[in-house]
């Protein structure tokens, strides 16, 4: 069974910087995209960004181009996600997830075997 678990969420000040991580056990994530995604209470969960297996592709939602950045080491068999420039809009449960489909999307539906979730408070 494919195990992700992320970690690194916490509580920041608007403005700040956390990074995301999504490591896997039992299964290499080489052979999938992996997508990190989000839900904020009251809302659907939102995809917020996605990297290809081999890492050369990456897509991004509208809301956080030019403040996230997803990068993977799969010598580590981890994705990382890197968030700058957090606002109180930002705060939510962070998932990441993987998929196996013929392109990095953004598409919840696409994607499985999702982790527990990480708590991503940004507050003053």
């Amino acid at each position: 069974q494919l195990q992700l678990v992320e970690s690194g969420g916490g509580l920041v000040q608007p403005g700040g910087s956390l990074r995301l991580s999504c490591a896997a056990s039992r299964f290499t994530l080489d052979y999938y995209h992996i997508g990190w995604f989000r839900q904020a209470p009251g809302k659907e969960r939102e995809g917020v960004s996605c990297i290809s297996k081999g890492g050369g592709s990456t897509n991004y939602a509208d809301s956080v181009k030019g403040r996230f950045t997803i990068s993977r080491d799969n010598a580590k068999n981890t994705v990382y996600l890197q968030m700058n420039g957090l606002k109180p809009e930002d705060t939510a449960v962070y998932y990441c997830a993987v998929s196996s489909t013929g392109f990095c999307s953004l598409t919840r539906t696409l994607f499985g075997s999702w982790g527990q979730g990480t708590q991503v408070t940004v507050s003053s």
